[in-house]
């Protein structure tokens, strides 16, 4: 699968996690062929879980392995320092990301680290971040601690 479609299927996980009464952000992680090994949306209003991000869900499924640096991790959203610094522990060396207008996460750690970043700035999902915050500012805010 090409970025594009990785960032799609990403989206549909995000899709699925508004439909389920939570949060819009989604996130695949694939191989380097663009093999999709694992799914994730955030889950944190649907199961009470405070650490079950879109990327960290994701992260979670993709279970034990060993070729975490030759991987590439889809979020649809900038991630937060946590879900970051998950992905940093696995040396995820690629991280490609929808948006980051509506919430700018902890880019600066990620190029610290040499990670690739690839901002893909899609109008769905800046457009699907804007009007969930615009309509849920309090479970928006309680997602990122404010």
């Amino acid at each position: 699968m090409t970025d594009h479609e990785l960032l799609r299927e990403a989206l549909s996980e995000a899709s699925l996690g508004l439909r389920e009464g939570g949060l819009p952000i989604g996130s695949v992680l694939a191989d380097a062929a663009g093999l999709i090994l694992a799914r994730g949306h955030n889950l944190r209003v649907q199961t009470g879980d405070p650490t079950a991000h879109a990327e960290v869900v994701c992260l979670r499924h993709a279970g034990r392995r060993r070729d975490w640096p030759q991987l590439t991790l889809v979020s649809t959203l900038s991630p937060c320092i946590m879900c970051t610094g998950a992905s940093l522990l696995y040396r995820i060396p690629r991280v490609i990301i929808g948006e980051n207008r509506n919430f700018l996460g902890a880019e600066d750690l990620f190029r610290q680290h040499g990670v690739t970043l690839k901002v893909m700035d899609d109008p769905e999902c800046i457009e699907l971040m804007r009007s969930f915050t615009a309509a849920h500012p309090e479970l928006w805010n309680e997602d990122i601690g404010v």
